[in-house]
């Protein structure tokens, strides 16, 4: 009894060393597997719910969706009103959330970057992602970080006066207002398992830097800003923060400290404020619209080589979907109007895929506007044209997850 006791105790012991191995091959193979992998991000415009203080722009209580469905066409054959496939859902609803993560997830789409607001000392449409993506069951299948729109609040997003280009609320933040954001961003959100992190540091993106350095006082007090902020990212047990910052044509100086000025030390500032990666928001920022898709976004993707001489921190390729805002506007808008359908944009797709390839030292991650921009006719979600087409390029050029 006593040697096949012994027997049985080998075998067992060999047979988990077996387990554990394979187990460990296994993670190593998933670990492997997920750093190579492209991270394909959409931006999330987190608009299409109900909220009290969005109704300062809408009389309704649905939100953006509002001026969607009344839409109408100002020329011949332009494409509004853009209708959804699934209808015009509440995006706080958890299962809304978990329909979008699915179908994002099963043709590419790895990535959400939530559009994120901070208005007079409190956050602004934080239910998308607090009551829908948070407790959506499946948002362990989707990676996700902030970007915080820190734009102005204006009438653009009030079809009533968009005209006046008023503004309602200012995006700018003193130092007060910035240590209370960073702290909120640090604990609601980076800390949550599904947060995209860079070699272990959260990710963090700010769509505009000039404003940040204006309402803060100038490069040396948002150095001292960020810098603080990175050591309460430490002290939350990460290694670091990954700061991203959105490309538009240029970026302020550090000697005019002046947001858009155009001078030749651009890349001083992403120097000196510890940006760490570069993309864009969208193709309008760098490339003012015209009728033809192609020609447009060739204009913008012709400024990644450009932008890789000219900075030492990576860029991240961009790619948009689209240009159309008139839903804001009871008048014209310039817009796209020729070569706008999934073809095209997968032929941007590839080259985004070919520069992230080209560039084998960095994160392989791309941006693309926007899973939901529908305001702006720019987003990845079906509708009744082209239906899932635009995901589906997606999918052929990056696979499923």
């Amino acid at each position: 009894m006593k040697g096949n006791y012994s027997l049985t105790m080998k075998t067992s012991k060999a047979l988990y060393l077996v387990i554990i191995l394979n187990w460990g091959f296994f993670q190593l193979g998933m670990a492997q597997k997920k750093d190579s992998d492209y991270k394909v991000a959409a931006y999330y415009w987190p608009a299409y719910h109900n909220e009290p203080r969005w109704r300062t722009f809408f009389d309704g209580r649905e939100g953006e969706w509002e001026i969607i469905h009344r839409a109408l066409p100002k020329y011949e054959g332009h494409r509004q009103p853009r209708v959804p496939v699934w209808g015009y859902e509440d995006e706080t609803n958890p299962k809304v959330m978990e329909k979008k993560i699915d179908a994002a997830v099963s043709h590419g789409v790895n990535v959400f970057i939530f559009d994120w607001y901070w208005y007079e000392e409190e956050p602004f449409l934080e239910k998308t992602i607090n009551d829908g993506f948070l407790k959506a069951k499946n948002n362990d299948k989707i990676d996700f970080y902030i970007m915080w729109a820190n734009h102005a609040a204006t009438t653009l997003w009030d079809k009533r006066r968009s005209h006046k280009m008023d503004t309602i609320w200012n995006g700018e933040v003193d130092r007060k207002n910035f240590n209370i954001v960073t702290d909120r961003i640090i604990e609601k959100y980076m800390k949550h398992p599904s947060y995209l992190k860079i070699d272990g540091k959260p990710v963090f993106s700010i769509y505009e830097l000039g404003t940040l350095i204006q309402g803060l006082g100038g490069i040396e007090e948002t150095k001292d800003a960020l810098d603080s902020f990175r050591e309460k990212v430490k002290n939350a047990g990460f290694p670091g923060l990954h700061l991203q910052a959105i490309l538009w044509s240029n970026i302020p100086d550090t000697k005019s400290n002046v947001p858009g000025d155009n001078a030749k030390t651009q890349n001083n500032t992403i120097e000196v404020l510890g940006i760490n990666s570069l993309t864009n928001y969208q193709f309008v920022h760098v490339s003012s619209p015209v009728d033809n898709y192609l020609d447009w976004a060739n204009k913008a993707v012709d400024k990644w080589q450009d932008w890789d001489n000219e900075f030492s921190v990576p860029f991240f390729p961009h790619v948009a979907v689209d240009w159309d805002t008139n839903s804001r506007f009871y008048d014209y808008k310039p817009n796209i109007k020729e070569g706008v359908n999934p073809t095209n944009f997968k032929k941007y797709l590839i080259k985004a895929k070919s520069y992230m390839d080209k560039h084998p030292q960095q994160y392989k991650l791309m941006t693309i506007n926007s899973w939901n921009e529908w305001s702006e006719g720019s987003y990845l979600e079906p509708d009744t044209e082209h239906g899932y087409g635009y995901l589906e390029a997606i999918k052929a050029v990056f696979g499923s997850n």
